[in-house]
């Protein structure tokens, strides 16, 4: 009943909870999704601003590293929770917040895909336009219209989407090494070593947030494996992905933009292109840059689209949506990121690393409470069919949940560092910003504190609801009186 051949191209599941005999895949399509997912030029783009805000080449490249692991190993923390519960990764944050008040961390969330969705846009609409001969507006529309599609298909083909992109990816990036490597000395750019904690935070930040801000989504894609999937395997299959497609991406982005003599801003996708010369090879690079970028783009907007069902479902009492409705969403995810893109092409990048480092303020903290309520308070112990009942043992708002993650944006106000926005004590830490670090341990430990002694009450099994929907069923082991 679970093979392959059985499940209709265009996927018939939403938001809701996937029965056993719908679950299908294997852990490597979760390796293979991710890397293909970050084998893409605005990792490129992210790697770069560490050199580009004034990094050098090796300290940039061990910073990123660190915040590959750390955040990598909270992104994959969440993977783990898909094959368990499976549900989308927000709808199980109604445990923590409330069936409404779930609401909250979700509207941050859908801006969160609206403005990556929007800055790879740009991206794809530079490599169209090259690859065509047209104006990066129009690539930018062509690029919106294959995302619309492949989006409203959904889950199969998202993966088959991220196995041929990890296949392409890796064969260009292993060119666009080789050729980059030929035209400069390597050796030379790893001795220039100025060490400041600002630029290597610096770094750390724009990996580590990268990753956790994969956070609210990737449990969409690993739901649909078996319940048996050991969450071992899972968090390494999809965390290693990850890490080293990003990574990978990242080092490419670095070297590019210590080389470019300050030729790469503006020019992203011209530059890296540039190295590898100009024709058919060319044309092929353009069109695996665009490629790439379908991946990820898909995966915001399909996030985007879950996360908006889920608000709606919420004050409806019910986790159905229709296909229609399904294409509805779709139609205006990709419409306002496509705007936004349109409007902000010509000044991407300085946009761009204040837009990915203000999002740590507001995931980190909503990441520390799921995390920390999943695997030590409730530990993996969720009623899934309450999760639609705002009457029920989650109710409409949870103060608690709500109450530390305003707590957890609050108390990193003071150490933020962007255009946004800078905080009083950011000047006295030499200007680096180290919120997100306060923004993931603070909250952790004073919800961990605070639900030991006033959470709901936690069922003693896993309650999941029968394939059927008649009623609810139990799993897993009783816990002890």
């Amino acid at each position: 009943m679970a093979a392959n051949d059985t499940n209709p191209l265009i996927e018939k599941r939403s938001i809701d909870y996937i029965p056993e005999a719908e679950r299908h895949g294997r852990l490597f399509s979760q390796f293979t999704l991710w890397m293909g997912a970050n084998l893409q030029i605005t990792a490129i783009v992210t790697g770069a601003l560490a050199v580009v805000l004034g990094g050098d080449v090796f300290w940039s490249l061990i910073g990123l590293l660190v915040g590959q692991l750390i955040g990598g190993g909270v992104m994959a923390l969440h993977a783990a929770q898909g094959p368990k519960l499976g549900l989308p990764q927000m709808i199980s944050s109604r445990v923590q917040f409330g069936v409404y008040g779930a609401a909250i961390p979700i509207v941050l969330v859908c801006l969160m895909y609206l403005g990556f969705t929007a800055t790879g846009t740009v991206l794809s609409g530079q490599a169209l336009g090259q690859l065509f001969g047209v104006s990066d507006s129009v690539g930018i529309l062509i690029f919106a219209s294959v995302i619309v599609l492949v989006t409203v298909l959904g889950y199969r083909v998202i993966h088959f989407i991220g196995r041929v992109a990890s296949v392409i990816g890796v064969v260009a990036f292993v060119y666009l090494f080789s050729r980059l490597m030929s035209q400069t000395d390597v050796g030379a750019l790893l001795q220039i070593r100025h060490f400041s904690w600002s630029s290597f935070l610096l770094a750390v930040s724009l990996a580590a947030s990268w990753q956790i801000a994969f956070g609210p989504y990737v449990a969409d894609y690993s739901r649909y494996l078996p319940s048996s999937t050991s969450s071992v395997k899972t968090f390494f299959a999809a965390g290693l992905g990850s890490v080293i497609g990003a990574q990978v991406a990242m080092i490419l982005g670095v070297f590019a933009a210590a080389m470019s003599n300050g030729q790469f801003a503006g020019h992203e996708v011209a530059y890296i292109v540039g190295l590898s010369g100009t024709g058919a090879t060319a044309a092929l690079l353009y069109f695996s840059i665009a490629f790439g970028k379908v991946t990820i783009s898909t995966l915001n907007s399909y996030g985007s689209f879950m996360c908006i069902a889920t608000i709606i479902s919420g004050f409806r009492g019910r986790l159905e949506v229709t296909r229609l409705q399904r294409l509805v969403f779709v139609l205006v995810i990709v419409g306002t990121a496509t705007l936004i893109a349109l409007l902000g092409q010509h000044s991407f990048l300085s946009a761009f690393k204040s837009f990915i480092l203000f999002l740590l303020a507001f995931f980190t903290p909503w990441s520390a409470i799921n995390l920390v309520d999943y695997y030590c308070i409730t530990r993996e112990r969720y009623d899934v069919p309450a999760l639609a009942d705002p009457n029920g043992r989650y109710g409409r708002w949870n103060l608690l949940g709500i109450s530390v993650y305003v707590f957890g944006v609050l108390v990193q106000l003071p150490f933020i560092s962007t255009k946004f926005y800078t905080g009083p004590l950011v000047a006295a830490l030499g200007d680096v910003d180290i919120s997100w670090i306060i923004g993931l341990v603070l909250p952790a430990a004073v919800y961990y504190l605070c639900a030991k002694k006033w959470h709901a009450s936690v069922p003693d099994q896993l309650i999941l609801p029968t394939e059927q929907g008649a009623a609810p069923t139990t799993t897993g082991l009783v816990a002890q009186a």
